[in-house]
């Protein structure tokens, strides 16, 4: 359930980084770039994984995720933390493919599967 503080049970807060998302495609392009296969997505500790769509061109916009609306604000940039989690580059790796951390607009039910689509 993603409620107006975030993801229930996480430690999230209401506003621009209520909840952050990460594209399923970029797990792999950060393990390539430190010469390894797939990065396991709890590493970069994001909220919700997804794929089939471009998140950065929902930047500003309403999208549903499930029963849930979310505004799309600001990247999510690296902390010192990744070259601690992922090793020598890691932060470097990361950097441009973290994600992006979105505010709720609607709080919702999500499931495993769900469409995350355009609102308009």
């Amino acid at each position: 359930m993603i409620l107006a503080d975030g993801l229930e049970g996480d430690r999230g807060r209401a506003g621009k980084r209520a909840v952050t998302l990460i594209q399923q495609e970029h797990l792999a392009a950060i393990g390539s770039y430190l010469g390894q296969g797939p990065i396991a997505a709890d590493i970069l500790r994001r909220n919700l994984v997804v794929s089939g769509i471009n998140l950065a061109a929902l930047k500003g916009r309403e999208v549903l995720v499930g029963e849930a609306i979310l505004r799309f604000t600001v990247i999510c940039a690296p902390c010192s933390r990744m070259e601690e989690a992922l090793g020598k580059g890691g932060y470097s790796a990361v950097r441009g493919h973290g994600g992006w951390c979105a505010e709720v607009i609607r709080s919702g039910r999500v499931r495993l599967g769900d469409l995350v689509q355009p609102v308009d």
